[in-house]
């Protein structure tokens, strides 16, 4: 079975501070793969382990994303392709380069995260889908293939759901499918020895969307410091009312 996986290389969320003006700080952040990203990643490599094939993984990004390729590759990813041109997170311009690109490539099942951790915007998968012509099954938590079916179990509110799709289809995963592998040191090491397809990719950004407020909300402590063991009476209360 050939599997495609879809990858997003982001900030590290963690290291984002505000400025004065309550406005993130996004310069020289260190950059890591979506924490979606690695549950799709861990989804396509125990596709691979369970059934067989191949998975190839995909990222539009920038000559930095090589990074995120040799960790996906050290997960179990056989073969990846770093499509250049990546400057903001527009879902409709993301699914137009990755689209173009899986179209010259073979596959029977796409895996990607159902959204992203910089923009959540969960878009990507339905626009593939139409760029594609595929069916889409979103916010997937098991995933098993039968033939050229694929039965997909998806995570709702009330109950979850067994939805049957014909292969090749497009099949976004939620957090809870899986618990990423970390990849031991000899696997990190013959990651980093593998070839990259690294193209350029000509991305059609319009300046038809721009961010109108980015500042983080505004929180208020009280600041109350007890000493020497005194409070302990009021800190059991609140701690009770928070229980």
């Amino acid at each position: 079975m050939d599997i495609a996986v879809l990858v997003k290389q982001t900030v590290d969320m963690d290291q984002i501070k505000l400025n004065d003006n309550n406005e993130p700080i996004m310069d020289n952040l260190p950059l890591k793969m979506d924490i979606l990203s690695k549950n799709a990643v861990e989804a396509a490599v125990q596709l691979k382990e369970k059934y067989g094939g191949k998975v190839t993984a995909f990222i539009f990004g920038t000559e930095r994303s090589t990074s995120t390729m040799k960790e996906a590759y050290a997960m179990g990813v056989d073969d990846g392709t770093v499509i250049k041109g990546y400057q903001k997170s527009d879902p409709a311009v993301t699914g137009a380069i990755l689209g173009e690109e899986l179209k010259k490539s073979k596959y029977d099942i796409i895996v990607l995260g159902d959204q992203s951790s910089d923009s959540y915007s969960g878009l990507l998968a339905g626009i593939l889908s139409s760029e594609l012509g595929l069916n889409v099954i979103t916010n997937a938590i098991n995933i098993e293939i039968k033939d050229k079916t694929a039965n997909v179990t998806v995570e709702s509110e009330s109950e979850d759901v067994t939805v049957e799709t014909e292969l090749p289809a497009v099949v976004s995963v939620a957090q809870e499918i899986n618990e990423p592998r970390l990849p031991k040191v000899m696997q990190i090491m013959a990651a980093g020895k593998k070839n990259i397809n690294i193209i350029e990719g000509k991305p059609d950004y319009k300046d038809d969307s721009r961010v109108l407020s980015d500042k983080a909300p505004e929180s208020q402590r009280k600041k109350i410091i007890y000493e020497d063991g005194k409070g302990i009476d009021e800190i059991a209360k609140i701690l009770k009312v928070v229980k």
